[in-house]
């Protein structure tokens, strides 16, 4: 073989080589790949691996992300159903679920997710302008209905995504509500009159129960005394009786002492160290002391 064959022969090998790993494609598990020919879709490879384009010199592959995706759009700003004015912030998830559709609409994701915002925001002010603010804002306690919303904007939203775009609008989240700047001060500020009725209206009825509580206390303290002094007047008449009994039975023993010592107490409680007494010679005093009997003169 001659040189100049061996050097063709050599040229024809490697584009042959060229053309045919030209015509292999490695389509990843996180995309698909788009066949076109000439502008027009041929087919779509759905699955990862290894592809081949023939005729390669004419067949094309775009790649689209099957992935999860998520965006925040802009803020918005709604009115309620019962004329209150919030500001939006939502969080979208979506991925492609058409590829063909997708590439013919919206080609990109920068173009995707800006027509997602167009539907999503709709369908956003939709929802929030058919329910009361108390929906999605709970005021007095009760429990907001958030989760409710969100299930109703995706339900509006989803079905025209998915027929206009290709796209698999996943979920919706309201991730924050504000109150617009202007009217933040009003609203703080009917907050604090609403949260001072409510602090008075519990100190009333914190004040209220305490005075039925002293109230009660001083019932529960009256009848204890009521009852301690009925006791105690019952002991000391017992007492009273006891010693009435003591007394007599001392007097019946022996009168002449018992008088004795009931008349030396009595001089005692009358007489004291300054007190003078005169008393007649037949007082009963001399008469114990000297021991005469009663009736008896004093010479």
């Amino acid at each position: 073989m001659t040189p100049l064959r061996r050097t063709l022969l050599l040229i024809a090998v490697a584009l042959a080589g060229l053309a045919g790993w030209s015509s292999l494609v490695v389509i990843d598990a996180t995309e698909f790949g788009v066949f076109t020919r000439f502008g027009r879709v041929v087919r779509v490879a759905t699955a990862p691996g290894l592809w081949l384009k023939w005729p390669a010199p004419f067949e094309r592959v775009v790649r689209v992300d099957r992935r999860l995706l998520t965006f925040m759009p802009a803020p918005a700003e709604y009115l309620s159903e019962d004329r209150k004015n919030l500001v939006v912030h939502s969080l979208v998830t979506w991925r492609t679920t058409d590829p063909v559709r997708y590439l013919a609409t919206v080609a990109g994701r920068r173009v995707a997710q800006e027509r997602l915002t167009d539907v999503v925001l709709a369908a956003v002010g939709n929802v929030i302008g058919s329910h009361p603010s108390s929906a999605v804002v709970s005021v007095d306690g009760r429990t907001s209905r958030v989760a409710d919303v969100m299930r109703r904007i995706l339900s509006e939203a989803r079905p025209r995504i998915l027929a206009d775009y290709g796209i698999d609008l996943v979920d919706v989240r309201l991730r924050q509500l504000t109150l617009p700047e202007q009217n933040r001060a009003n609203v703080f500020g009917r907050m604090q009159a609403e949260r001072g009725k409510m602090a008075m209206k519990y100190r009333s009825e914190g004040e209220r129960e305490f005075k039925k509580l002293v109230a009660a206390a001083d019932r529960q303290k009256t009848r204890i005394l009521a009852e301690a002094y009925r006791e105690a007047e019952r002991l000391k008449a017992e007492g009273d009786a006891q010693a009435m009994q003591v007394y007599a039975d001392a007097f019946g023993r022996g009168p002449q002492f018992y008088k004795f010592t009931r008349t030396l107490n009595a001089y005692e409680k009358m007489l004291d160290g300054n007190t003078t007494i005169f008393l007649p010679a037949d007082a009963e005093i001399f008469r114990i002391l000297d021991g005469r009997p009663a009736g008896a003169g004093r010479r």
